[in-house]
C-alpha cells in the first residue's frame, strides 16, 4: 500500500485524520516517539505497542554512521533490522548536522561533518541524505534541509531558506527517479522566526508538491510565545489535505496547543530525556520522584494514569530505583511519560470528534473516553 493521508473529523483548526502507510495506519494528530538509533532508549517494542505507538521517528544521521544504511538496507530495512512492523519515520539528519557546529563546513553541494564517534569526514548531500533514508527504507523520509538558528537575522534566515529551497528540489528529482513507489517524502519550511518568511518558504515549498509538509528550526532557543507566531504565520499556507508536521516539539502543554492549531505530527526526546532526569509528567502537574518527600509515599505515580508503571508502582518504589542509580528507573519512567504523551494525543483526537475546542481538556477528554488499558 502506498502513502496516503486522509481527514476524518474537524474543530475549528483541529482535524482527526489517518496516515495510510504500508506498515498501518496512524491516527492523527500524533506524537512520535524517538528512537534516535532505532530504538526508544530502555524501552523494548513490545511495550511500546502495549502503550498504542503506531509511529516512531528514527535517526538518519545516526544510523548512517552506525551500522550504516547499505547494512541495514542488506539486512532487510529498518523494520525487520529492528523488528518493528508498524510506521517509521526518518529525519534527513539536517539537525543533528547542524548541532554539530564547529565539525560542520556548509556549501552549496552539501555539508562537510566530522563524525561525534570518532572525528572521522563524511558529506551528505540532499541527494545522498534522501538515498540514505531510501536505503532504511522508513514510511515517511525527510527533505535534506539547514535548520537556522536562533538567533539570526533576516538576511541569514532568507539565505538558510533559500539553500534550504534548492536542497528541497534536489532531494524530490533524486526521490522521484530512484525511490520507492510505497515511500513518502515530506518537505521542510524553515525561514527562522520571521513570518513573511515563513510564508514564502511554505508556498514555495507547497508548490514542489510534497507528500507532506513540515515546519523545522523551531525549539531552537526561541520563546514559546514565538514559536506560536510562527505556526499561526505558517499554517494556514500549507495544504490543507496534506499533513502537517511540526519537528522537534515539544511539552505536553504544548503538542495540545499545536494539535487543536491543526498540526497534524509532532515528536520530541523531551518525554524520555525528562525521565531519565526522575522528572514524570502526570495529570496533577510535573512531579520530580528524586524528591524526598515520595520517600514514603505509597501511591501511584499518577492515580489518573493506568499503565502498566501506575498500576504496579508506587512513587516511593521509583525514588529508590532512580536514587540508587538503577537501570529499570529510567525504563520505568520512560514508559510512563510516553504513556502520559501518547494518552494525550488520545485525548485530544476524542475532543477533537466530539467537538470539543478548548484547549485546556487532556485530562477530561480522557476520563470521557475511559481509562487506559493496552490499545
Amino acid at each position: 500500500m502506498s502513502f496516503a493521508f486522509r481527514i476524518e473529523a474537524t474543530c475549528g483548526s483541529a482535524r482527526v485524520g489517518r496516515l495510510l502507510t504500508p506498515h498501518g495506519e496512524v491516527e492523527t494528530p500524533v506524537f512520535m516517539p524517538v528512537g534516535t538509533l532505532g530504538a526508544i532508549k530502555g524501552l523494548p517494542h513490545d511495550a511500546l505497542e502495549e502503550l498504542g505507538a503506531e509511529i516512531i521517528l528514527a535517526n538518519t544521521y545516526h544510523l548512517y554512521l552506525r551500522p550504516g544504511a547499505e547494512q541495514i538496507r542488506q539486512l532487510g530495512g529498518l523494520h525487520r533490522f529492528m523488528s518493528w512492523p508498524h510506521a517509521v519515520l526518518t529525519d534527513s539528519g539536517g539537525f543533528q548536522v547542524f548541532s554539530l557546529n564547529e565539525l560542520r563546513q556548509v556549501s552549496e553541494e552539501g555539508v562537510r561533518f566530522r563524525s561525534h564517534l570518532d572525528g572521522s569526514s563524511h558529506f551528505f548531500t540532499p541527494e545522498s541524505a534522501t538515498e540514505n533514508q531510501i536505503a532504511l527504507g522508513a514510511d515517511i523520509i525527510m527533505a535534506f534541509d539547514e535548520c537556522t538558528e536562533h538567533p539570526a537575522g533576516r538576511q541569514r534566515s532568507r539565505d538558510s531558506m533559500e539553500l534550504t529551497l534548492r536542497w528541497a528540489e534536489r532531494c524530490k528529482r533524486h526521490f522521484d527517479s530512484h525511490g520507492s513507489s510505497v515511500q513518502a517524502l515530506f518537505g521542510i519550511v524553515q525561514g527562522g522566526m520571521y513570518p513573511e518568511l515563513r510564508r514564502e518558504s511554505a508556498e514555495r515549498t507547497v508548490a514542489l508538491d510534497f507528500a507532506g509538509y513540515a515546519l523545522g528550526g523551531l525549539s531552537v532557543g526561541e520563546p514559546r510565545a514565538l514559536t506560536q507566531q510562527v505556526l499561526e504565520s505558517t499554517l494556514p499556507h500549507l495544504p490543507a489535505g496534506k499533513p502537517r508536521y511540526v519537528m522537534g516539539v515539544g511539552t505536553p502543554e504544548e503538542i495540545v496547543d499545536y494539535a487543536l492549531m491543526g498540526v497534524d505530527m509532532m515528536d520530541c526526546v523531551l518525554p524520555t530525556r525528562a525521565a531519565r532526569h526522575g522528572l514524570l509528567y502526570t495529570s496533577q502537574g510535573k512531579l520530580s520522584i528524586k524528591n524526598a518527600a515520595y520517600a514514603k509515599d505509597e501511591g501511584p505515580p499518577d492515580p489518573n494514569c493506568r499503565c502498566r508503571v501506575c498500576r504496579r508502582y508506587s512513587r516511593a518504589y521509583l525514588r529508590h530505583l532512580y536514587m540508587s542509580g538503577e537501570m529499570l528507573a529510567q525504563s520505568l519512567n520512560s514508559l510512563h511519560n510516553l504513556a502520559y504523551y501518547l494518552d494525550t494525543m488520545r485525548a485530544v483526537r476524542h475532543s477533537i470528534r466530539l467537538g470539543v475546542s478548548a484547549r485546556s481538556r487532556p485530562v477530561e477528554a480522557r476520563a470521557a473516553r475511559g481509562p487506559q488499558g493496552n490499545h
